[in-house]
């Protein structure tokens, strides 16, 4: 029984400045390839746009 409770544990191998940096890259890598892979119909909609007259068309598309 004392054995356990002497026992001690070993230092993480990862501080938790270094885990948040490594959460940050990864959450900031999966936004880049949702956005790589969305960009097609990203430029497609911005044309759809520009084609009907933008935000001061209105009058003509109710």
């Amino acid at each position: 029984m004392s054995d356990c409770r002497s026992r001690r544990r070993g230092r993480a191998r990862m501080s938790g400045r270094q885990l948040l940096l490594l959460q940050a890259a990864l959450a900031g890598g999966v936004v880049t390839a949702l956005v790589i892979k969305e960009l097609p119909g990203i430029m497609r909609e911005l044309r759809i746009f520009r084609m009907t007259g933008g935000p001061g068309a209105n009058r003509r598309y109710p």
